[in-house]
């Protein structure tokens, strides 16, 4: 029986980053059905974020994302440009072209059937380090079509449709606050949530009590 978790991911997030090749090799071991929740990072959904937090924590953040990617060998550097668009170091801009295009693809690839798969494309190029302007000419592009899909076709869905997908953010922000965290990556399965790229094992085991199995078993 496949058994399906949610995935509440932000393009923004470096542990999402880290935690979508992990979640993929996952679901490629077992019987698995990952439904992916795509969210706007907390600095925009939260005003005057980056005024709050503890000075401590950017700079952890930092040593710790960079520890996690070189034990896991994921290829991995701060993008260029910042998903986010900032005024100042603590000011977040009011437009955010890069991370709402990039989020309402990953919606689009989601009810294209693709949305893992995108998460892992697009991730990749924005945060490996292998590609400085991710968001120009045909970068992008490139990720779409690795996954199987038509560039034309979602750029222009998501102009059509942004409204509609918007909401659909947002109402992903909403069951990711009833499931119970407000961070991301954030994974759930039945109702129990996992909150971090460190929590993927945990999530595995629960799941094996529910009677998770490999997909070769699975097929046989």
């Amino acid at each position: 029986m496949t058994l399906r978790f949610d995935l509440y991911y932000s393009f923004r997030s470096p542990y999402s980053y880290l935690a979508t090749p992990q979640i993929a090799d996952l679901c490629a071991r077992y019987d698995l059905a990952c439904d992916v929740k795509v969210v706007r990072p907390i600095a925009i959904r939260i005003p005057g974020f980056f005024k709050q937090v503890n000075p401590l924590w950017p700079p952890y953040l930092i040593r710790d994302t960079f520890r996690i990617s070189q034990r896991l060998g994921i290829a991995y550097a701060w993008p260029r440009p910042d998903p986010i668009v900032m005024n100042s170091p603590t000011e977040v801009a009011a437009e955010q072209p890069h991370i709402m295009r990039v989020s309402r693809l990953g919606v689009a690839a989601v009810e294209a059937g693709r949305g893992l798969d995108f998460l892992v494309e697009a991730g990749r190029l924005i945060w490996s380090g292998a590609v400085q302007g991710w968001n120009e000419g045909d970068h992008i592009a490139g990720a779409i079509r690795a996954v199987g899909l038509d560039p034309g076709e979602l750029e222009a869905k998501i102009a059509a449709e942004a409204e509609r997908i918007d909401a659909a953010i947002v109402a992903n922000e909403s069951a990711q606050t009833a499931a119970g965290h407000w961070g991301v990556p954030l994974l759930v399965f039945q109702g129990e949530p996992f909150f971090g790229q460190d929590r993927i094992e945990d999530l595995a085991w629960r799941m094996k009590q529910h009677g998770l199995s490999d997909r070769v078993a699975a097929a046989e």
